[in-house]
């Protein structure tokens, strides 16, 4: 860096800033944890993208968030026109392998050749079958699906386009990524996830005191602090919870899902099991996660999970709890040996180890101890920009 100050300012471009997308959490997912650590190393950033409702503005931040509505083809393509002619950055950093991201940070590379960083946090041909997806329209299905006023064709995100963005990674000047999985699909350079280690602090809050504030006082509490989902597998934690049949162990579900039912469904078959608390602001959830015995992160072994980096994993390592996990992906990388590891789609084997966590929990309190300091070493927002440092000062 030859001491000179790197005050570069930074533009990230995000596909979804809805409340289902990077707005969920007030923010405190990905391009938001990006912009907090390059703010750390001085760069002004803007956060830039897409929504078809409000920005939940449920957090402040040190950087604008410019939020455009969002649509479909060709509204799209004014939408586009717009959020590029806002960038005020002097580097790109695209948010998601999608055309409304890196596409047009593509767009935007070819028109002023600005530097082009790419994150990706997901395989997004996952959610639709993976390499196995295709597309093989009649001519009279294409136009409809061109021309109809819902035909697929019309979506900024519809697969096949994912699939061509796909070819397009070699094309950024620098790929950032937060798993293996996807560093052996993309290649480009591993930067975890960062947690903010000083709001996330035990130290700072009573269990007992936060368990009664969430009317949790009677309960040995199994929390999961995410949104639910298929994949996360929590029909395998209910299902040991009904192998136990002990009526104090409660798993608790923190805000539920923003994208269906499947909260509802789960109620429905297991809710004797089940507390759910309504989503609260990030500020608040290093409060309720204090309240958790255990924080469960039961993923299943599928290529929607592999891709991930589960946030919930630090959330619990940050706050010094013990955390009951899968092996899958990288979550027993993440975790070393600071955590509790079964088989995935196993609810023996979960039932088993919650029944030894409980009947050792001073150990497995001591184990929470040492999660928190593999946090701050390896996991923290600091650590996130320090990695990301070098990567912008190549460019």
């Amino acid at each position: 860096m030859n001491g000179v100050k790197d005050n570069r300012k930074i533009s990230i471009i995000a596909s979804d800033l809805s409340k289902s997308g990077a707005g969920r959490w007030g923010g405190a997912v990905r391009p938001f944890l990006l912009a907090q650590a390059l703010t750390k190393l001085g760069h002004p950033v803007e956060i830039l993208g897409f929504s078809r409702d409000q920005f939940p503005q449920t957090a402040s931040f040190d950087f604008p968030v410019k939020v455009l509505p969002g649509g479909n083809y060709p509204k799209f393509f004014r939408a586009a026109q717009q959020l590029l002619s806002r960038i005020e950055g002097d580097i790109i950093y695209a948010y998601k392998l999608k055309p409304s991201s890196f596409g047009i940070a593509l767009l935007d590379k070819l028109r002023t050749r600005r530097p082009l960083l790419l994150d990706i946090d997901d395989w997004e041909l996952s959610w639709h079958g993976g390499d196995r997806w295709r597309y093989r329209p009649s001519l009279p299905q294409l136009a409809r699906d061109l021309l109809g006023r819902d035909g697929v064709l019309r979506d900024p995100d519809f697969p096949l386009y994912l699939a061509w963005m796909e070819k397009w990674v070699p094309r950024a000047d620098c790929t950032t990524l937060h798993t293996q999985f996807l560093q052996k699909r993309f290649g480009g350079v591993y930067v975890p996830n960062g947690k903010d280690t000083a709001l996330f602090d035990p130290s700072q809050y009573d269990p007992v005191e936060s368990r009664h504030r969430y009317n949790l006082t009677d309960y040995r509490v199994l929390m999961f602090p995410g949104a639910p989902r298929p994949y996360k597998g929590l029909e395998d934690v209910l299902t040991a919870l009904d192998q136990l049949n002990q009526p104090d162990l409660k798993l608790v579900i923190v805000g539920g899902s923003p994208y269906d039912d499947y909260d509802d469904r789960l109620m429905r078959k297991w809710g004797r099991w089940i507390i759910q608390l309504p989503k609260l602001p990030y500020s608040v959830m290093p409060d309720v996660i204090a309240a958790a015995h255990i924080i469960v992160v039961p993923q299943q072994n599928v290529p929607a999970a592999q891709a991930q980096f589960p946030l919930k994993l630090t959330d619990g390592m940050a706050m010094a709890k013990p955390i009951l996990a899968t092996r899958v992906g990288d979550i027993p990388e993440i975790l070393g040996e600071t955590g509790f590891l079964v088989d995935p789609s196993a609810p023996d084997q979960l039932a088993t180890e919650i029944q030894r966590i409980f009947q050792n929990l001073d150990e497995a309190n001591a184990r929470g101890l040492d999660a928190r300091k593999r946090c701050i070493k390896c996991y923290s927002i600091d650590t996130m920009a320090s990695l990301l440092s070098t990567i912008i000062h190549r460019i």
